[in-house]
């Protein structure tokens, strides 16, 4: 009986593998039409950005709005195609944690407040990229098979284990 059991986790955990990418990809594409939408609009109206920066005591806010809505626009756009996906993450990891120490304070004091902010999804979705990678359908993945697979001592990543 055990036996059996443990061969049945087993293939589930197999199977369930199969499951990563397209994961990954949803994952990508939702939370990377976002980036790219706040980064647009943000952009659009940057006046209004910089404003709304000043008001929350930024220091040199013209500045930083444009490096913000950039951050989200370029970082939306490489996280829909999966480009540079773990190295995006990163900008967009610290972008994320400025949001919530400028505009989300209040949430930082209590787990269901920030849960509940705006900016924890995306947060979410830029640490769960980072961590696990853009997936088997990114432009990663093809660099991958193509540049890492030919260098000497260069570690690589395993999808699943019949790579």
């Amino acid at each position: 009986m055990w036996k059996s059991l443990t061969k049945a986790y087993q293939y589930l955990i197999f199977f369930g593998g199969f499951l990563k990418s397209p994961l990954l990809l949803l994952c990508r594409l939702y939370w990377g039409l976002g980036f790219l939408y706040a980064g647009w609009s943000k952009l659009e109206d940057i006046d209004k950005f910089t404003q709304y920066l000043e008001e929350l005591n930024m220091f040199a806010p013209h500045f930083n709005a444009y490096i913000g809505a950039y951050v989200e626009f370029v970082g939306g756009l490489f996280l829909l195609i999966g480009f540079a996906s773990r190295l995006t993450a990163i900008p967009l990891i610290i972008q994320m944690c400025f949001a919530y120490f400028l505009a989300h304070r209040e949430a930082l004091i209590e787990v269901s407040l920030f849960v509940g902010a705006s900016p924890f999804n995306f947060l979410l979705a830029s640490l769960i990229v980072l961590a696990f990678g853009p997936g088997r359908f990114s432009v990663d993945y093809l660099l991958e098979k193509w540049f890492f697979h030919r260098a000497q001592g260069v570690p690589t990543h395993q999808h699943l284990p019949h790579d």
